[in-house]
């Protein structure tokens, strides 16, 4: 069985328009049960959680069918996550929350997107940390290498931060070999950042064995809310941000300063029921039709002599998901985006996507704002444009 275009057209009304959207990287279209859900809430059971009243009942129960479906989207209990506004919040909130001694070691990827270093580098100018940056050695395809990571742990890392796939290079990364090496060491943890992950593969923080994961569902067809995953193994070694007379069992009740929006909170159900009945099947599906589509770009731009490709260059699910990035020779990257909107409904953008370490330390580009072209799981007619505008420039 193939992947049903037409079926999954139909349940995101964004798509009725003429736009065609290759901007999902930065946020995706919503499902059309997703907004109904969200509509029904703020209509009829906008009210507290936590009474006893009728309403209110109906509320607590829905917020809390959010999170038992959130969780068991990666595999992970309910009291392993926390729901908040971004991922960068909720990555700021867990380094202030961990447990740090003096003499301790961070490493940081530099293919991280700034939430997943930022966060990082800012509790250990506080704390005096050290912070070690996990680099790589070629600029057009950029690896977080176990074995690089190899030379920088040690008794003293506390903690390792690296993406599940960068969202420039879409290449995938090898989190449980990183994770076998990070955990080597007692003390030390993992944090991943999942973001460009989540909306293209099945995410099993279990068998990742991840100590730290976080997405966006805003990415993966859902409202405006990220998550983050603690194993319960290091809860111990996370203190709470909450108020003093609050419980301290679950990672929410830890690390959220207050509950959640309860309106996207209660409507991840809707997202992960789009994957259902056959979880696993529908994602080898996904994937099987994003390397056809990200075949028929990347073929062009291989073979266009001007144009330099980021990241992993064959279109093989295994080693990337459709998040493509490029530079044109000779032309700044935000005018061939505007050369293409010109011609075309296409929309996608250019810059450094918030990775700004890897556009500057590693790929080297000399104009880091400007940055690389980013487009997502494209097709032929967008190729047809982009030969135009390349050949014009």
């Amino acid at each position: 069985m193939t992947f049903d275009i037409a079926q999954a057209r139909s349940r995101f009304p964004a798509l009725k328009q003429e736009q065609v959207f290759l901007d999902n990287a930065g946020g995706s279209q919503v499902l059309d049960t997703v907004i109904e859900s969200i509509t029904s809430y703020l209509t009829n059971t906008n009210v507290q959680l936590g009474a006893t009243y009728k309403t209110s009942k109906l509320s607590t129960a829905a917020f809390t069918n959010g999170y038992e479906a959130a969780a068991k989207f990666i595999n992970a209990n309910p009291d392993e996550i926390c729901l908040g506004v971004s991922t960068t919040q909720l990555l700021h909130n867990l380094s202030t929350a961990l447990k740090f001694q003096p003499g301790d070691e961070l490493i940081l990827s530099k293919l991280n997107h700034e939430a997943n270093s930022a966060a990082w580098v800012r509790i250990a100018q506080r704390l005096g940390l050290e912070v070690k940056w996990w680099s790589a050695s070629n600029p057009q395809n950029p690896v977080c290498d176990p074995n690089d990571l190899k030379q920088l742990v040690s008794e003293k890392t506390r903690l390792v931060a690296c993406p599940h796939t960068s969202n420039i290079l879409g290449s995938i990364v090898d989190v449980k070999g990183i994770a076998k090496v990070v955990h080597q060491y007692p003390r030390a943890l993992l944090c991943v950042d999942g973001v460009a992950l989540a909306p293209h593969r099945q995410v099993d923080v279990k068998d990742l064995d991840v100590d730290f994961y976080a997405f966006s569902w805003y990415k993966v067809y859902g409202p405006h809310i990220a998550q983050l995953y603690a194993s319960s193994r290091v809860h111990d070694q996370i203190d709470t941000l909450g108020h003093f007379f609050k419980g301290t069992d679950t990672l929410d009740l830890k690390l959220n300063l207050a509950s959640a929006t309860y309106e996207n909170v209660q409507s991840i159900p809707r997202v992960v029921e789009y994957f259902e009945p056959d979880v696993s099947a529908l994602w080898e599906k996904i994937a099987a039709q994003e390397e056809r589509l990200q075949q028929i770009v990347l073929d062009f731009l291989n073979a266009n002599d001007r144009v330099t490709v980021y990241g992993e260059r064959s279109a093989d699910r295994n080693l990337r998901v459709p998040v493509i990035s490029f530079t044109v020779r000779g032309t700044k990257s935000q005018r061939v985006v505007e050369e293409v909107e010109k011609r075309s409904a296409y929309g996608f953008r250019s810059g450094h996507m918030y990775s700004h370490r890897l556009i500057n330390d590693i790929i080297g580009l000399e104009d880091v704002e400007d940055g690389v072209v980013r487009i997502k799981e494209e097709m032929t007619g967008l190729v047809k444009v982009l030969e135009e505008v390349i050949a014009s420039l």
